[in-house]
């Protein structure tokens, strides 16, 4: 493991590697000031252990917000204005349960936000050092007087265990829950740097028996914003708490559009075979990596799902003067809306009748492409993710609005406000974009 450094000192390294192994955190902050590792080369693999995100770190004070995540990565060459590509290699999970559930926040444990600022109940401590004694609700302690002080507890709460295929999870009951828990080392994995609790800890099982399929995807991944900011709030829609609040990473809205580069995805489609294209905000990008979900149906409705440990790989390449105010998605093909995924062989010939027929001389050559909006709602995302389609390809909003209509939609990611929308461009527009190398390499036959 490289030291890590700033990116200013990380930039007067002479020799970048080809390949980074990364298992170390931050305290829940990212932006110019964290410590980078690095720096890796323009198109060079980065291999992660990461941690779980939400419950775990929900319940360790001494983590500045609700995800712990990998001290970000300096790209070399990586200048403000470019964006980085992120292919996505593999993703492999390493525990073999977790738990999770819908949470219910003490408001006399902290102040403004449970995961930023909390407070110990009985000595009054900010971010108090805690420990794990026992299992259930109150097994979160803190050090100094002892106190119960997890700032959340679940309303209704899980505990799951997967098949060692990685096909198939299943609900426990309450013995099961907290043998889970007597063993977390061994069920939950956590990599050796982390210092969240381990929330199978909680040993919650209101569902018993609910099998569901598993398709891992990783949620927290991006590069860090131009201001400091818990990760869990980088994003137009969970950075709202920010706006105004009583702590010391308070933002107003304009400089949380700003600085931020929705990071915090939490989307589905962002799993093993998807590419990434993400905004460099700072010198060197900073890409950092958390969260894996085990799995998670649109919309987050429950606001949490089922975090793991796990190995990510990721191949990530600068794109130099191609400046996305979002992320852009290339997902997999299978998970593209039904209107967006590329026509047959048998479906483009029969579309060429049809143009032949009304004197159409030449049919578009068209691609999908995805891109994320967040805001304060559903409908300020989706204008959010359409404005950023219509700048980045350079046609009217209307135009967008057409397109997104009839080869493409729109998919809410999270509730209050992250939308995906999906639309098929001509190949002209999109290597006038310079994205075609990537949407080639992803979709054409």
């Amino acid at each position: 493991m490289l030291e890590a450094e700033q990116p200013a000192e990380v930039e007067q390294r002479v020799k970048a590697v080809e390949t980074l192994f990364v298992n170390e955190f931050t305290d829940g902050l990212i932006g110019p000031e964290s410590e980078f590792l690095g720096p890796l080369r323009d198109g060079g693999t980065i291999i992660a252990n990461t941690a779980p995100g939400c419950w775990g770190p929900m319940l360790t004070p001494a983590i500045k917000g609700a995800h712990e995540v990998t001290k970000p990565v300096y790209i070399e060459g990586a200048d403000i204005g470019d964006s980085v590509v992120i292919e996505i290699q593999s993703i492999q999970i390493t525990s073999s349960a977790t738990a999770s559930g819908v949470e219910e926040r003490l408001v006399d444990r902290y102040i403004s936000e449970p995961f930023l600022k909390v407070k110990c109940p009985g000595c009054g401590k900010l971010h108090p050092q805690t420990t794990v004694n026992g299992i259930g609700s109150d097994a979160i302690r803190c050090a100094t007087c002892y106190t119960d002080t997890a700032p959340v507890k679940f309303a209704n709460g899980y505990t799951m265990a997967f098949h060692p295929k990685g096909d198939i999870g299943v609900t426990v009951g309450k013995e099961a829950a907290r043998k889970i828990a007597s063993q977390s080392e061994h069920y939950l994995r956590l990599p050796e740097h982390a210092v969240q609790h381990p929330v199978v800890s909680l040993a919650p099982s209101d569902l018993i028996g609910v099998a569901t399929r598993m398709r891992p995807f990783i949620g927290e991944i991006g590069t860090v914003p131009s201001k400091s900011m818990p990760a869990s709030n980088n994003a137009g829609d969970s950075g709202l708490p920010l706006v105004n609040a009583q702590h010391e990473w308070q933002l107003t809205k304009d400089e949380l559009v700003t600085h931020c580069t929705d990071g915090h995805l939490q989307l589905p489609q962002v799993r093993a075979g998807a590419v990434l294209i993400c905004p460099v905000r700072i010198k060197g990008a900073g890409v950092y990596l958390g969260d894996i979900h085990a799995m998670q149906g649109a919309g987050h409705v429950a606001g949490h799902t089922t975090s793991v440990s796990g190995i990510v790989q990721v191949k990530v390449s600068v794109l130099k003067k191609v400046a996305v105010e979002g992320p852009v998605v290339l997902p997999n093909t299978d998970d593209l809306p039904f209107l967006a995924k590329p026509l047959s062989k048998d479906e483009r010939k029969l579309a060429r009748d049809v143009a032949q027929e009304h004197g159409i001389k030449q049919m578009e050559e068209a691609f999908p492409i995805a891109v994320v909006g967040t805001g304060d709602s559903i409908n300020s995302a989706t204008e959010s993710a359409l404005n950023r389609m219509a700048k980045l390809v350079n046609v009217p909003i209307a135009e967008v609005k057409n397109r997104a209509t009839i080869t493409g939609g729109v998919e809410i990611g999270r509730f209050p406000g992250l939308v995906i929308v999906t639309a098929q461009f001509p190949k002209t527009m999109l290597k006038n974009a310079r994205l075609f190398k990537y949407v080639k390499q992803q979709y054409e036959d």
